[in-house]
């Protein structure tokens, strides 16, 4: 296996691996190889399979692929300096087709450039211009179904014991999305739900930039982030979550945070590791497949994962059934609150993993027992507290989880003003519309906040406070 890697303590950099298909067989076994190389402390690394790895043998005829894009978003942009928020505005659904035809259309097409470099350049400081269709979190795959090596719907890590022990399928998380970009289409920075990795393939196209900071820089991005947007902050103390932010690598820098760089051409592999941020963007039509997966070195990261609780598609999974396989010396100090430790990435900060709060528990009295015939439930909410019954041994029960993926209580948070942000890029879209004649203004005080829709002309624009 080749490695090419430039590593120090200081500032980890992206390695590229180069498997033989041998070496590339075993998905878990070959993650935790690189990662006794050190690829993990950088946070991302490439991957470029061995030749006898196809994972769609019929190719990428945009005729023979049959696919409608439900909801495709045009992202706009905000802010100046290298300092960006990004809000998704949905659109109609359109065939992927169509997308391919805006993509390459000369509105949306990849401008002129010498080489990845210049692109970048011409990336930020056009970014708040012409903004461009996503088509993002697509349901489905490109992989041909019987694929058994790599196959992103199915990698067999102990995220799997989501769908086992829970019956749960999340979406995106241990199923496959589908990504289709055009040049500009972004990628805020941010980890992964509950601080997971993650595999992106290249199926076809034009490559993406991705920029990644070592985890170990983490908690020093966030602060930064936090001094930067702090009225999103006050709103929501986990606002990376909602995948707004673009902050360009020149202005990190000062920051002394450091941020490694690195192209994705088609057919290759990028991972992502536990708490390791990340953004990019598209260098035009392209389309890639994602999803997460898990190992053991991830469980304390997910148990001390900072959680959106604003979002109502935030994501949380139950911690449970990975404590109790494969920390279960620790298992009953965190059902009590107890469990004593630090995040991996912040070794200097003692405190207490979170507890579980979103399982209901059914206790069953087992073989051994003969007191309890009856069968109980128990929510473990924030503060278990197992003593309440002080007649009963949680080692007399066996524990089955009835509900164990919840999504969170959504409270809606009115964090953008319209008439602040989005009045000049509201402004690019009513003269972009096609008209014989100039239509006339008719919100001559900006736009109306908190609007939900409007219509200019046939055209409809969705301006949800929701999101």
């Amino acid at each position: 296996m080749e490695d090419i890697f430039e590593n120090s303590k200081s500032n980890p950099r992206i390695m590229t691996f180069y498997p033989t298909y041998e070496q590339f067989k075993n998905f878990s076994k070959f993650i935790t190889y690189i990662e006794s190389k050190g690829a993990h402390l950088a946070g991302l690394a490439k991957v470029v399979p061995p030749r006898e790895w196809v994972p769609r043998k019929s190719g990428y005829d945009i005729d023979h692929i049959n696919m409608l894009i439900p909801n495709p978003i045009l992202q706009l942009v905000s802010g100046k300096q290298g300092q960006y928020q990004v809000i998704n505005m949905q659109k109609r659904s359109m065939t992927l087709k169509d997308f391919k035809a805006e993509a390459e259309s000369q509105k949306y097409r990849t401008p002129v450039h010498f080489d990845h470099d210049e692109l970048e350049r011409k990336y930020w400081k056009n970014i708040a211009y012409v903004s461009p269709l996503y088509a993002a979190d697509v349901k489905g795959s490109l992989s041909d179904s019987d694929l058994d090596v790599w196959n992103i719907s199915r990698l067999g890590t102990i995220l799997d014991f989501v769908n086992t022990d829970y019956g749960i399928e999340i979406e995106g998380v241990n199923t496959a999305y589908l990504y289709f970009g055009m040049w500009k289409s972004s990628f805020a920075w941010h980890t992964e739900d509950m601080d997971l990795y993650s595999i992106n393939y290249l199926h076809f196209g034009e490559p993406k930039t991705w920029y990644a900071i070592p985890p170990a820089y983490g908690k020093r991005f966030e602060k930064v982030a936090a001094q930067m947007f702090k009225e999103h902050y006050d709103d929501c103390n986990a606002h990376l979550r909602h995948k707004m932010t673009m902050i360009s690598p020149k202005v990190l820098s000062h920051y002394n945070i450091p941020v490694n760089k690195i192209t994705q051409m088609a057919g290759e592999i990028m991972i992502t590791f536990p708490f390791g941020y990340h953004a990019g963007f598209n260098h035009g039509y392209n389309g890639a497949e994602s999803t997460n997966f898990a190992s053991p070195r991830w469980i304390e990261y997910g148990k001390r994962a900072r959680i959106c609780h604003c979002n109502r598609d935030t994501v949380k999974i139950s911690m449970e059934t990975f404590v109790r396989r494969f920390q279960a010396e620790r298992y009953e100090n965190w059902l009590n609150g107890v469990d004593y430790g630090y995040h991996p990435e912040d070794p200097g900060n003692i405190c207490r993993a979170p507890p579980p709060t979103l399982n209901v528990y059914e206790y069953k009295s087992s073989e051994s027992s003969g007191d309890y015939k009856q069968s109980r439930k128990r929510k473990a909410f924030q503060k278990v507290n197992l003593q309440n019954n002080t007649n009963v041994s949680l080692a007399e029960f066996s524990k089955e989880a009835i509900v164990r993926v919840r999504k969170l209580s959504y409270n809606p948070v009115n964090t953008v003003d319209y008439n602040a942000i989005f009045n000049d890029q509201i402004e690019r879209l009513w003269n972009q519309l096609p008209s014989e004649t100039v239509g006339r203004n008719l919100l001559t005080n900006g736009i109306i906040k908190n609007t939900n829709r409007m219509r200019f002309h046939t055209k409809t624009i969705i301006l949800s406070d929701d999101e």
